[in-house]
């Protein structure tokens, strides 16, 4: 039977974690008396998240394990999942229980009575982040509404409830390290939201530090806009003006006979200008880095296991953005 809901988690070293998920988000999808599955996608991990969620396998039915083969990311896992949901509706969720389950029953009966397509979840409440959290995250919100993310929403992370036209159109999508938060507003379907208070990772330790974060960001504003190319554009345009501008005063001084003098503030102006110089090749670099990568059409990631498919003959099935592996000979496969 096709599930009316599928939950696709992603989960990479959530072994403390893991038990205290299951406990709360089990009796929740229970009690909304539809069928669904909950896809567990385990981004590589190097715990016991393995052996746990082999553990729940045996105990929860509706409990389906994708694995990936090595780790491959937060946004790259999840895209896995949303491969493999078979739900007409599809939520997404981490594990560590800061965006909690029981939001979920809202967030359906919200895309129903409103013929939404896509359901937020919004953190109205952010009082359990630190000060630095909640500061680099407004940040983050306002920089991409700046460079042209006006349907995004603020404090609405990947905690989300989509419909099955919304998860085809996201997995018909060629783009590689994409970042979901901002694809899929731009995708214009019909939307909702639903507010709820962050609460405290239940356990475990944060899987997204600030070198993640910022890979995150500048993920999200080369993928997102070309607004940094004519940042560029604009440098070189003010310093054509500011570059005239001295020209004209050096010639008046010449001709009112007063001797050229400021060596310190030449060579400040030149080096100023070798740095937006060297700014401006640095994000046109990181602009070909994505060209070339997208060229290069490697898959985001590897499925090396899926519970459904493991009692189904299906050699070497492919899957959106990534290849399911049946033996270990196809490994690596492009």
């Amino acid at each position: 039977m096709t599930p009316e809901l599928s939950v696709v988690v992603p989960m990479y070293n959530e072994e403390e974690v893991l038990p205290l998920f299951v406990d709360r988000l089990r009796p929740v999808l229970d009690d909304l008396d539809i069928a669904y599955e909950v896809v567990a996608v385990d981004d590589g991990s190097a715990d016991q998240t393995p052996v746990l969620l082999q553990k729940f396998l045996r105990l929860w039915p509706q409990l389906r394990v994708v694995r990936l083969r090595a780790n491959s990311g937060h946004q790259a896992a999840i895209s896995a999942g949303l491969a493999a949901a078979r739900g007409q509706w599809v939520a997404t969720i981490d594990a560590d229980l800061q965006d909690p389950p029981e939001t979920l029953a809202a967030m359906l009966a919200t895309g129903r009575e409103q013929h939404a397509d896509v359901v937020y979840g919004v953190r109205t409440d952010r009082s359990t982040d630190s000060a630095f959290k909640r500061t680099t995250a407004r940040g983050f919100y306002k920089l991409m509404q700046v460079i042209g993310g006006d349907d995004l929403r603020m404090d609405a992370g990947d905690f989300r409830l989509m419909s099955r036209a919304t998860v085809d159109a996201v997995n018909a999508l060629p783009e590689h390290h994409r970042v979901l938060r901002l694809v899929i507003p731009t995708l214009g379907f019909p939307e909702a939201e639903v507010g709820y208070k962050r609460d405290h990772r239940a356990a475990g330790d944060s899987k997204y530090p600030l070198s993640k974060m910022l890979k995150l960001t500048l993920d999200s504003i080369t993928g997102f806009s070309h607004a940094p190319l004519r940042l560029a554009t604009w440098f070189g345009i003010g310093g054509f003006v500011v570059a005239f501008a001295m020209l004209i005063y050096a010639i008046g001084v010449k001709i009112s006979g007063d001797p050229l003098s400021g060596w310190t503030s030449t060579v400040v102006i030149v080096a100023g200008f070798a740095a937006l110089q060297l700014l401006c090749l640095g994000i046109l670099g990181e602009y070909v880095g994505r060209i070339y990568t997208t060229q290069q059409a490697r898959p985001t990631y590897y499925v090396a296991y899926d519970s459904l498919m493991a009692t189904q003959t299906a050699p070497d099935l492919q899957v959106r953005g990534g290849r399911s592996q049946d033996s270990p000979t196809t490994a690596g496969a492009p």
